[in-house]
């Protein structure tokens, strides 16, 4: 029976280790063990780097029209005459980001958030859409008409900027900003920008004027595209999801992998939803999102077209075509929409839309996290620090589960207490194992021993733990947290690994005080998985390795007592 115990921890540590080695090779491009290999993240041989002069052909493919909604999307340049007019990038600042719009196609080229440092170089601040040559990520709209009809006015077609401010002045709640298209296809297209202080959401209205004599039928389509690398300063020792994300009632929050886009046909059908009267799209990174919303409001029924596709080389987009009916000739209407780009604040995302607090990715065990993360805001109101409020959540989980350890404790107390004797034993009938097995049984019958009395205990706080884990690790609120002395960011590693020594030094006494196995090979693994598993949280971020760290000094502290009560230590 020790050694199903053992053998049980061993099971739990090696999963682990193969996990975080998949995760690893996963983040670095390379085949997952547990799935296909992961799209190519390199430019073809003659290909034009992303976000480059050469690479514009590569960038401006368009949903097709689709005729009626729910039928499939492909892809197809569209150009037009405007396009060859030589466009400028207008840059606009609030109290919170600083955007740049480009006149080609009126899209969001750049945008920066001011109260968000950069991981790598704090005196920049951090960078969502961009358009250089090592990245590529911008948000698109235009126009497209009926199959076979003119082209309409798209995100190629240069717009003209109207007069009016472009940065947001002191009290000044709210800057528009206005670009005309000329006429394409009889048609006209306006795009009013609306930024707000104190938000990361801005209206988008495009307003379609058909100024042609006979009737059209116009489609609004919204994407987001992005080359398909990780950001930049990602760790190497654990992954977290990048890339496309849909969300409608029925499926709820679908994620996409690029690589799962790589290799789907150009006649397959996708496998998240394409089409509905509600939801929205966006592009996931680890602490950041970006998302087109449907309406001026949360509540747009409006109907809808979902697509997801590989545009060029690692170039990938996910939008949405919203179809406008007929309109007739000389009548003018307008489809209203909202833009999100920023941190993923999850009080901040659940009032924006329904679903969108789902792009801060809790992993499978969602339903435990959400109330640890709310406890630990409260936890912060009070402490005002978020450093000292994961110790304090450790805490209070501790004293949840104290009478739960307290069982698991006694029970390695005792296993250590007849550890000479199940020695002894086994020694004496190391040659006869049916008689050794009954013998062990009779030691733990006479001594009320249950040899997996230390395991439930921990299977049960597992899950807990694990959820923590990922609230600590998706927590845009760690970024850039202090919490004493040198450790300046919690979403960081330690930079002089303080606390990942604490933390070996603290899982090694633990192994000192748990009973040791009578088999020596078991009884030297004990003493290296510690010393295996520690190397891992060299380079996690410090909020993680504080929150082990302080589970691990908490669980010292009631395992000692326990050992001391029962007269079992240093044996």
């Amino acid at each position: 029976m020790t050694e199903m115990r053992r053998t049980l921890l061993w099971v739990v540590f090696s999963m682990s280790l193969v996990l975080l080695w998949d995760g690893w090779n996963k983040h670095n491009g390379h085949p997952s063990m547990f799935g296909p290999a992961a799209a190519s993240k390199t430019v073809a041989p003659g290909a034009a780097p992303a976000g480059s002069a050469s690479s514009a052909q590569s960038t401006s493919s368009v949903p097709a029209p689709s005729g009626s909604v729910g039928t499939p999307l492909s892809a197809t340049p569209v150009a037009d005459a405007a396009s060859a007019v030589s466009s400028r990038k207008v840059q606009i600042e609030t109290d919170l980001i600083k955007a740049t719009i480009d006149t080609q196609g009126g899209s969001v080229v750049h945008l920066e958030m001011l109260k968000q440092a950069d991981h790598i170089d704090r005196t920049r601040n951090e960078v969502l859409f961009d358009e250089s040559a090592t990245r590529l990520y911008k948000a698109q709209t235009g126009l497209i008409g009926a199959q076979g009809a003119a082209a309409l006015p798209n995100h190629l077609t240069v717009f003209d900027v109207a007069p009016g401010a472009l940065t947001l002045t002191q009290g000044q709640d709210q800057l528009s900003v206005k670009l005309v298209s000329p006429s394409v296809g009889g048609v006209t297209l306006t795009k009013t920008y609306t930024f707000h202080r104190g938000s990361y959401v801005v209206g988008v209205r495009h307003e379609v004027s058909n100024e042609s004599s006979a009737p059209v039928t116009p489609q609004v389509y919204y994407q987001l595209l992005r080359d398909g690398n990780p950001p930049s300063g990602e760790s190497s020792f654990y992954s977290t999801f990048t890339g496309p994300a849909i969300y409608t009632d029925a499926s709820k929050f679908k994620k996409i992998d690029f690589k799962v886009i790589e290799k789907r046909g150009a006649a397959e059908k996708p496998d998240h939803d394409t089409a509905a009267d509600n939801g929205w799209v966006a592009m996931v990174q680890h602490y950041f999102a970006t998302a087109w919303l449907l309406g001026a409001t949360a509540d747009d029924k409006s109907p809808r077209e979902f697509f997801t596709r590989k545009v060029d080389v690692n170039q990938y987009s996910v939008g949405m075509v919203v179809p406008m009916g007929t309109l007739a000739p000389g009548a003018t209407q307008a489809v209203d929409s909202r833009l999100f780009a920023g941190p993923q604040e999850e009080n901040m995302l659940s009032q924006i839309a329904p679903g969108l607090d789902l792009v801060k990715d809790y992993g499978w065990l969602t339903i435990l996290s959400r109330p640890l993360f709310w406890l630990l805001t409260q936890l912060h109101g009070f402490l005002g620090n978020w450093g000292w409020s994961i110790v304090g959540l450790v805490v209070l989980l501790k004293i949840a589960f104290f009478w739960l350890n307290a069982t698991a404790y006694k029970s390695m107390a005792k296993m250590k207490a007849i550890g000479p004797k199940v020695a002894e034993m086994r020694e004496r009938l190391k040659d006869k194992p049916q008689q050794m097995q009954q013998e062990m049984m009779r030691i733990y019958r006479e001594e009320k021993v249950n040899p997996l009395g230390g395991c439930l205990p921990i299977f049960v706080q597992m899950p807990f733990f694990i959820a923590l884990y990922w609230v600590l690790l998706a927590s845009v609120e760690m970024r850039n947290a202090p919490w004493i002395g040198w450790l300046t960011d919690l979403s960081a590693k330690d930079p002089y690994f303080i606390l990942p020594i604490l933390m070996t030094l603290t899982s090694l006494l633990q192994t000192w005080l748990n009973p040791t196995p009578p088999d020596p090979v078991q009884a030297k693994m004990m003493w290296i998985m510690p010393l295996a598993f520690s190397v891992m949280f060299f380079y996690f971020p410090a909020g993680l390795v504080l929150y082990w760290l302080t589970n691990n000094i908490l669980s010292i502290a009631q395992q000692y007592l326990i050992n001391k009560k029962l007269g079992v230590l240093g044996k």
